[in-house]
């Protein structure tokens, strides 16, 4: 089905800017397509509204992969003849070195390797051993007051992480995480569907950002992917693997896709601004705009229809980050 619209756009926190409810992903995406079929690509996203990327350097701690698909997308942009102002782009800081490796050094790094000077929005990362808090945000804030983004989030903090963070952010004067970027899906669902994050977004007015909604591919209906993939919190993927009948069921309901189910699934949870999905062919943003009118047109009938495809109920601590099984929490 082919959704000729422009994508409708949530804002993404109470502070954060308007985005597309779907957005395209770098990880395992770019470096996956020929040369034109990127620009290809990148030209139709931004030409249906699907105009932020996410896009990150690839090259610490456990993605310590010397990966180009940054600088691929950079030439897809430029192939595709889009100035800076086409399109909204969220970067990525890691913690995984940090503070050895400084935000400032890693932001212009991966922005040299894009070819731009600013991003719109950056994504903190994810943490086994938590930093001190508050130097993240002080140096994240200097960033902001320098002119290189305008907006921050997290990564699968946990919920008291980012509340701890918020208010001092507030306390100092600086510049609060506007949204949080979490692991959620069909399977996963304790953490952004958890009481912690919950109060996080009706009280703090912080956003959410669904990620690895399809699971690298599995929950569109591929038990096997053949690239790398996410983290596997709970350890619940072979229990992803077999739930896929089931999921092919409830698609077929609606008279859709596994993939799209996956994805309006997500788009029906209050807080979500939008889903981040990795895309590497015209035909898969084509089935993935379709989900929009999905979620749109059933909206809680499905949620009651996948209630049963909850995998990490009682596994995965509703307050902790991802790298933490329940019970008991970081």
């Amino acid at each position: 089905m082919e959704f000729a619209e422009r994508v409708p756009r949530r804002r993404l926190g109470v502070d954060g800017p308007e985005v597309p409810l779907l957005a395209l992903g770098s990880w395992n995406t770019w470096d996956r397509m020929e040369r034109e079929d990127a620009a290809a690509l990148v030209r139709l996203a931004v030409d249906r509204g699907v105009d932020l990327f996410d896009v990150a350097h690839y090259d610490f701690g456990p993605h310590a992969e010397n990966a180009v698909t940054d600088v691929l997308f950079g030439e897809a942009v430029r192939d595709a003849g889009l100035a800076r102002e086409d399109y909204l782009l969220c970067g990525k800081l890691w913690l995984w070195e940090y503070p050895a490796s400084t935000f400032a050094e890693q932001i212009k790094v991966s922005l040299g390797r894009i070819g731009t000077d600013r991003a719109d929005m950056v994504v903190v990362g994810d943490f086994m051993e938590r930093p001190d808090l508050r130097a993240v945000v002080t140096d994240v804030s200097e960033l902001v007051r320098a002119g290189r983004f305008a907006s921050w989030g997290v990564n699968n903090w946990s919920a008291g992480d980012v509340l701890f963070a918020a208010r001092f952010a507030v306390a100092e004067g600086l510049v609060p995480p506007s949204f949080a970027q979490l692991k959620y899906s069909l399977a996963r669902r304790s953490v952004p569907e958890g009481e912690p994050y919950g109060k996080l977004f009706a009280n703090e007015g912080l956003g959410l950002q669904a990620s690895d909604v399809l699971e690298g591919g599995i929950l569109a209906g591929r038990p096997n992917p053949q690239r790398k993939i996410g983290a596997d919190p709970g350890g619940i993927r072979d229990r992803i693997r077999a739930s896929l009948p089931e999921v092919v069921r409830v698609a077929e309901r609606f008279g859709a896709t596994p993939a799209q189910l996956a994805i309006a699934y997500c788009l029906t949870h209050p807080a979500v601004a939008n889903v981040l999905v990795g895309v590497s062919r015209l035909a898969q943003l084509e089935d993935n705009l379709a989900a929009l009118r999905l979620a749109a047109r059933y909206g809680d009938e499905l949620r009651d229809a996948a209630a049963g495809l909850w995998l990490d109920r009682g596994v995965v601590d509703p307050a902790a980050s991802w790298g933490t099984d329940a019970p008991g929490g970081r």
